[in-house]
């Protein structure tokens, strides 16, 4: 496994690969994940829609024809998401492109959109919603089912360069998060999209999108002929420290400012090592 594992990134996470995330952001790995990991994180997710957590919630409008369900931080609870978290290429894929010492998860989050789902994700970056600062991160959207050009996730390439936006709420556009005028707005990328480096691609099980938790990314609905499930899990890595915010992050780690101080990497059960640097005590 280990071998198959160590072909698969050396194959995959070339230096232009690296180069690429590093300069836009974000990248497309395609077939990086073997059958039997697409399967096993298929299985997951069904389950963790038989049984969703409490900090699951429905994200679509009680008038979209479809349904659009989130649900997070459930790799402690879920056996077969903590065995892809683990066991599968995605930490060593982290590893390869931060270049850091050492790979802590931060937290998963699965996305389903049941066909004929109207609900767009609107476009935002992910950081400002978290508990953490620092650059050295990154997130994966890894799909088990074909996701087209037109229902997959978008991206302003260089936009993780900053400076952060706004974070606001999708259905409202509250800022529920960061105080009114804090920070500045998101740009209307989709009033202009031809004034923005926008990239995107159709996926196939097996494909995964790579990018940065500042990356501008958006998504539309999908097709009445299409189901379009997701499991993204965030890695972070050595310059990231703990941000605790006098409001309600998302997702939220409750208790956690009690035992973490401000500016502390994330040495916590909550953020688990998935992945070290082999040479690191040579």
């Amino acid at each position: 496994m280990l071998d198959s594992v160590s072909a698969r990134i050396a194959r995959a996470v070339t230096p232009q690969l690296v180069e690429d995330f590093r300069r836009d952001g974000a990248v497309c790995i395609r077939n990086i994940f073997t059958e039997d990991e697409v399967g096993l994180l298929g299985s997951g997710i069904e389950r963790n829609l038989q049984t969703p957590s409490p900090r699951a919630k429905v994200a679509s409008r009680p008038d979209d024809p479809g349904w659009f369900f989130e649900d997070f931080c459930n790799w402690q609870e879920n056996e077969a998401y903590r065995a892809f978290i683990f066991n599968s290429a995605a930490p060593a894929v982290a590893g390869a492109l931060l270049d850091c010492e050492t790979v802590r998860l931060h937290h998963d989050h699965l996305l389903v959109k049941e066909p004929n789902t109207r609900q767009r994700t609107p476009w935002h970056q992910d950081q400002p919603y978290y508990n953490i600062v620092g650059s050295d991160n990154v997130s994966m959207w890894i799909p088990v089912d074909p996701v087209t050009r037109e229902s997959t996730l978008e991206f302003v390439a260089g936009s993780h360069l900053g400076p952060w936006l706004m974070p606001r709420t999708f259905m409202d556009n509250e800022a529920r998060w960061f105080p009114e005028g804090s920070l500045a707005d998101l740009p209307d990328v989709e009033a202009d999209r031809a004034a923005f480096p926008i990239v995107g691609w159709a996926l196939q099980p097996g494909d995964m999108v790579c990018f940065n938790m500042l990356t501008l990314h958006a998504s539309g609905g999908v097709s009445g002929q299409t189901r379009r499930r997701a499991f993204s899990v965030r890695f972070v890595g050595d310059d990231i420290r703990h941000a605790p915010r006098r409001w309600r992050t998302s997702p939220d780690f409750p208790g956690l400012a009690e035992t973490l101080p401000e500016g502390a990497p994330l040495e916590h059960p909550l953020f688990p090592v998935v992945w070290q640097n082999a040479g690191r005590n040579t």
